[in-house]
């Protein structure tokens, strides 16, 4: 994808700090963070979202953020993780080549939850569960 940013960094078009990479997955800096060390893990394979993704190159993605989660916690001692993916500009998807952001936190940071919900009503859950259900 010549107009894919996330494509030029894989590529060595647009310069990045680099975490870790393999033969199928680059994991670099967000040069925006939500704190320090915020992660972003893509494959070197284009794909735009979650939906477009094969399995495998989505399970090659999980098993970097796994490893690129160890190296944070090991190098800044994070009380904990978050780990994040957006599909779609409803979800706040900015750069359409499919990303996972680890996010290191700790107590007292500032950063805030995405949602906050109350508990569904048992009717809607079954309603869903069968839409979800009959979409197998």
């Amino acid at each position: 994808m010549n107009d894919c940013t996330f494509c030029k960094i894989v590529a060595g078009r647009l310069p990045s700090y680099r975490v870790l990479e393999d033969e199928h997955t680059v994991a670099f800096l967000d040069i925006a963070p939500a704190s320090r060390g915020h992660t972003l893990v893509v494959p070197r394979e284009h794909a735009p979202d979650v939906w477009a993704i094969s399995e495998a190159t989505h399970a090659h993605v999980a098993g970097m953020v796994h490893r690129v989660s160890a190296l944070v916690k090991a190098a800044l001692a994070p009380d904990g993780v978050n780990i994040v993916h957006s599909t779609g500009e409803a979800a706040w998807q900015e750069v359409f080549h499919f990303h996972t952001h680890v996010v290191p936190r700790w107590h007292g940071d500032d950063l805030r939850l995405m949602w906050s919900s109350q508990p569904a009503p048992d009717q809607e859950l079954e309603q869903t569960l069968e839409l979800v259900a009959a979409a197998k």
